[in-house]
C-alpha cells in the first residue's frame, strides 16, 4: 500500500520487475532527448466518487524495485503531475509502456493516454504492454486542510449539569 499526503509530492517504491512483459527493452535507457524507452502509466481510481486519473511516473527501475515519483500539480496524463482529491482510498494500476525509438517530444500522438489506447504501429509510438502491478493508495489530508475542522475548547471549571424534562 502506498501512503501519501494531499498537496505533496509522492515518492514510493513498488515491485514491477517480477511482472515485466517486454524484456527486450533495457530499463533506464534514454534517447538523445532524454526520454526513457520504458515508462509506467498509472491509473488511479477513487473508491468514493469513482473518479479516474492517469499519469506517467518518473523514477528509476532497479533490480528488485521501481522508484515511483509523482509531483503535486495540475494533472496531465502525459506527465508525472497529479492532484489527487478527495483524500481517502484510491486503487492504482501500473501499466508497462515501451517505445522502440522514443520520440523527442512526448505528446498525445505518440504516447498512450490510458491503458486501452492503441496507436498506429510505428517505432516512435508507445505500446501499452500490459498490467504489471496494482494496489491501494491511502491518501490522507495535509495538516490543516481536512474537510472537517475541529476546534478544541478548554474544559469548564465548574460542574456541567444537564437537566432533562424540567
Amino acid at each position: 500500500m502506498i501512503q501519501a499526503i494531499t498537496e505533496t509530492n509522492i515518492e514510493t517504491f513498488i515491485s514491477t520487475k517480477d511482472n515485466r512483459i517486454n524484456n527486450t527493452i533495457i530499463p533506464n535507457t534514454y534517447n538523445v532527448a532524454g526520454q526513457p524507452a520504458l515508462r509506467h502509466l498509472f491509473k488511479f481510481s477513487n473508491d468514493m466518487d469513482e473518479s479516474i486519473l492517469y499519469a506517467y511516473s518518473d523514477g528509476l527501475i532497479f533490480n528488485r524495485y521501481t522508484q515511483v515519483l509523482f509531483y503535486y500539480g495540475v494533472s496531465d496524463t502525459l506527465t508525472s503531475f497529479i492532484d489527487l482529491k478527495p483524500s481517502g482510498y484510491w486503487k492504482y494500476e501500473c501499466y508497462e509502456v515501451t517505445w522502440l525509438e522514443h520520440p523527442a517530444d512526448v505528446n498525445k500522438d505518440n504516447t498512450p493516454v490510458n491503458e486501452t489506447v492503441v496507436l498506429p504501429i510505428a517505432n516512435d509510438h508507445g505500446v501499452v504492454e500490459g498490467l504489471v502491478t496494482k494496489g491501494k493508495l491511502n491518501l490522507t489530508d495535509k495538516s490543516g486542510t481536512a474537510q472537517v475542522q475541529y476546534t478544541e475548547h478548554e474544559s469548564p471549571t465548574g460542574t456541567n449539569t444537564i437537566y432533562y424534562g424540567q
